[in-house]
């Protein structure tokens, strides 16, 4: 049996403070630039810290798959350590995209092609960053993997668990590191509520509602997401991320799932684009994506769900809910944890947000018995609410310096299989389906316990 890889344990519960003896008023955290302050201790926690590594470091090399600069790819571009890593290749269908990158990185000596199979096999890469379509995730993962270069692969891990199991099998075979791009798990509000849960302070999570509210919905109709072949369904490109959240939150993975979900809005709308017609990226974040009916130059052809409904049976008896619509007016991700002492409710997911929790019994609707407040400053700490610049620290970490990354590949798989198995349950009269599980060996080798 192959050897573990060195600190890819999963850590599905994760190492945090716990905070519980310190309550010792109603509001335990106030609002401060780009951080949080605890009244109890007054310590202020900043949300971003860029530490860098050592002095003399090896510097990473890195290959790029995707070179979209103003979408994930310009994330790497924008916040990878320039002292601890360098970009050695780089690969695109699009030759305007290479000149591009030629012209805006003027002295570089990065080897530019148009197939990928060309960068992976490459003596001056060690690292490849995927940023391509869902479909292709599988595929281009499981080619650089075999060729013994870590990954960094951004999520959903694949499109299929099939895909999903193949890439973690070839990661084992190989040795090689894989990190998926679950950047939520790096959100201040999201790690501030698995402190909570951590600390004991609602009980033991029992129940779990999740609702996430897209704004900018058309978007994914406009595209390639548009159609069932390249993403399989929004559960998958979009709802993987909140599905693993709660994953990691409620301390289980899902083991047996049932959908519900429809095309009803986007279906509906009669101006489309024409076959070869190029989307426009800008109307999808401006005011000419609503109302949704009356949005205009969608796909040619769209077969996808607009919204979502995912039931969730734990494999440590938790229940959860997840849901998301694309065609809503306002954006935000709602999280609710119920446990046996208490209950926990965030509003607002980054910027200005408040996480509540209720640990007593009152008549209707009350104010919390605790508050926390967090403020981001996105300009200043980066993405995602800071989230991309510690995804990207961690990537680095963890290849340069062995530290296990907080979502491991078998999280990642768990999160598309979830996501996978609701949309076959919506496309099959809403029969609940079985989540099949990791294979022993494979589990044993990503959670460090396989030997020799």
């Amino acid at each position: 049996m192959p050897s573990s890889p060195p600190s890819s344990a999963d850590t599905t519960n994760g190492n945090m403070r716990r905070t519980s003896p310190l309550f010792s008023s109603r509001e335990i955290s106030e609002s401060s630039p780009s951080g949080i302050i605890d009244e109890n201790t007054g310590k202020k926690t900043a949300f971003f810290e860029n530490k860098t590594g050592e002095d003399g470091m090896k510097k990473l090399r890195m290959g790029l798959i995707g070179a979209d600069f103003s979408l994930r790819a310009g994330m790497l571009e924008k916040h990878y350590p320039h002292d601890r890593g360098v970009m050695t290749a780089v690969c695109d269908t699009d030759p305007v995209k290479l000149e591009l990158y030629e012209k805006e990185h003027p002295g570089s000596n990065a080897f530019l092609c148009s197939d990928y199979r060309e960068l992976v096999v490459r003596d001056d890469v060690d690292a490849v960053f995927i940023f391509v379509r869902d479909r292709f995730h599988e595929e281009m993962a499981v080619a650089a993997l075999e060729a013994g270069k870590h990954v960094y692969l951004e999520k959903p891990m694949a499109i299929t668990l099939d895909g999903c199991d193949r890439i973690l099998e070839t990661a084992m075979k190989s040795g090689a590191k894989l990190m998926v791009g679950h950047n939520m798990r790096y959100m201040p509000a999201v790690v501030r509520m698995k402190e909570i849960i951590d600390s004991g302070v609602i009980g033991e999570v029992r129940c779990v509602w999740v609702r996430h509210f897209v704004n900018y919905g058309s978007t994914y109709f406009r595209h390639w997401c548009a159609k069932r072949e390249n993403c399989t369904g929004l559960l998958l490109q979009k709802g993987a991320h909140d599905i693993d959240v709660i994953h990691w939150l409620a301390g289980g993975y899902a083991k047996r799932v049932v959908g519900m979900g429809g095309l009803s809005v986007y279906n509906r709308t009669a101006d489309r684009l024409k076959n070869g017609e190029a989307p426009d990226r800008k109307a999808s974040w401006s005011d000419d994506c609503w109302p949704p009916l009356e949005v205009t130059k969608l796909a040619p052809e769209i077969d996808i769900e607009d919204h979502n409904m995912l039931l969730m049976q734990l494999d440590n008896g938790v229940q959860a809910s997840y849901e998301e619509c694309f065609f809503t007016p306002d954006g935000t991700r709602n999280y609710t944890f119920i446990g046996t002492k208490g209950r926990l409710e965030n509003f607002g997911i980054a910027g200005d947000c408040r996480i509540c929790v209720w640990t007593k019994r009152r008549p209707g609707i009350s104010e919390a018995d605790l508050t926390y407040r967090l403020y981001d400053d996105s300009s200043a700490s980066g993405g995602h609410g800071g989230a991309d610049p510690k995804i990207i620290q961690a990537f680095f970490d963890y290849i340069q310096n062995g530290r296990t990354p907080s979502v491991s590949p078998v999280a990642a798989r768990n999160a598309v299989a979830a996501g996978f198995f609701g949309h076959c349950s919506m496309r099959n009269g809403n029969v609940p389906f079985d989540i099949p599980p990791v294979k022993k060996e494979v589990l044993e080798y990503f959670n460090g316990t396989a030997t020799e």
